[in-house]
């Protein structure tokens, strides 16, 4: 096969694994990023396009010539990225607008659970606080309460009781999400462990691509506000063979179907968060594209070549693709992140020791980095690095990516130091 050009669209650390993957294939002749970040650029051009310009990312692959484009963050898919791409022929790595609404809108995904019978919480949908009341009503505490469109992760409150459930939803319908916040969706708590399962459709067959656990909460022993994620490890000890046959049976393939079936067929990655209840597992929610932190622990354990499998995924040919391989190896990540992250995080930090070469086991990746005037590495974004390290066993992974974290400093910067605590505690 000829050499592709491949254009990755996105900023963050995600996309740094993406393009250090991308990289590595012998199939990949150019690789630009747009608008990419200071890592990124260790592997890739930079182009200075926001992933929510989807007229100047449709501009920049046709200058390009780009063979391929892979969609990093739901903000893209959201703009009707991969439609305006299909409109020229440019095989795309991503969900039209319609189908990303798997992601892009909670009340469509619960109301397509309903209609195809997919083990989820019962939910409601509202737009005044008076029938979300009475909704309230029916339920026990705690309560969860979300907004219904994209809210970079923080759109999610567990209400211990009903006062805070109250104001949860009188301060969503009051604008703090903006119009994500319109509309709530009030979902019954659902008890278990929650795990991450990810497949890549072609809108018409789906293919396993690894689990994860990752940790929302802020500080150490799951304290504090919710985050994007402060670390992830994979692969999940409680996410059993049988837990995900029965997931990828009575949800994903389910779902891949039933979208094909509506008009919508799924194209990308479809990233399933389960609930392990003791009825199995449930869906709390589905993403339209690879978790942030959870990219990068897959990256670092697929072994075969990545571009076969998204081309394939875009081209509608996963069907006759190769399988991907996976590396017995755990891995894990740890998050960076800048001082008052999630509310109000401080940008400018200096960071320091971030660019060093950590050998095969560790590996860092940017995730809210930037340039100032000077060519300082400093922070521009709340999760600043995502340290992550390969290990044969958690424990070996685990001590790797802290020993890196310990040669690397960020001004004000914090990190938990309790990541894989669930599956390290199990031995």
């Amino acid at each position: 096969m000829e050499k592709l050009t491949i254009l990755l669209v996105g900023s963050g650390g995600r996309e740094h694994a993406l393009a250090w993957k991308i990289a590595q294939s012998p199939l990949c002749g150019r690789l630009v990023a747009a608008p990419g970040n200071p890592g990124i650029a260790a592997v890739a051009e930079l182009k200075p396009v926001k992933a929510t310009d989807a007229d100047g990312l449709v501009a920049l692959a046709q200058e390009i010539g780009a063979n391929l484009v892979v969609v990093g963050p739901e903000s893209a898919l959201e703009v009707g990225l991969a439609d305006k791409l299909a409109e020229i022929g440019v095989p795309c790595f991503g969900g039209s607008q319609r189908a990303a609404q798997l992601e892009t809108s909670k009340a469509f995904t619960k109301d397509f659970c309903k209609r195809h019978g997919l083990p989820t919480a019962a939910y409601g949908v509202f737009e005044d606080a008076a029938s979300a009341g009475e909704f309230l009503d029916t339920l026990e505490a705690p309560f969860v309460i979300k907004a219904d469109g994209l809210a970079a992760g923080k759109g999610v409150v567990i209400a211990p009781d009903r006062a805070s459930a109250d104001a949860a939803v009188v301060d969503m319908l009051g604008g703090r999400f903006g119009s994500a916040g319109a509309r709530v969706v009030i979902e019954e708590f659902m008890h278990g462990e929650e795990a991450s399962l990810f497949a890549i459709s072609d809108g018409k067959t789906a293919v396993l691509f690894g689990a994860a656990q990752d940790h929302k909460r802020a500080y150490d022993g799951d304290e504090g506000p919710n985050t994007g994620g402060m670390g992830t490890y994979s692969p999940p000890p409680v996410l059993t063979d049988a837990l995900i046959e029965q997931a990828w049976r009575e949800l994903i393939v389910p779902t891949v179907e039933g979208m094909a079936a509506e008009g919508n067929p799924y194209v990308g990655v479809l990233y399933a968060g389960l609930m392990l209840t003791e009825a199995g597992p449930k869906l709390v929610e589905y993403n339209a594209r690879f978790g942030d932190p959870e990219c990068q622990v897959l990256m670092l354990r697929l072994e075969s070549d990545i571009v076969p499998t998204l081309l394939a995924a875009a081209k509608g040919e996963l069907a006759s693709a190769e399988p991907p391989k996976w590396r017995d190896e755990a891995a894990i990540c740890v998050v960076l992140a800048a001082e008052g992250y999630p509310d109000a995080p401080k940008t400018g930090g200096l960071i320091q020791g971030a660019e060093a070469d950590y050998g095969h086991e560790a590996e860092i990746f940017h995730a809210g980095t930037a340039r100032d005037p000077d060519g300082k590495l400093v922070a521009s974004g709340g999760r600043v690095l995502n340290v992550c390290a390969l290990g044969a066993t958690l424990h070996e992974a685990r001590d790797v990516a802290y020993a890196a974290l310990g040669t690397v400093s960020l001004e004000g910067g914090f990190y938990r130091s309790d990541i894989g605590w669930r599956a390290l505690s199990q031995h």
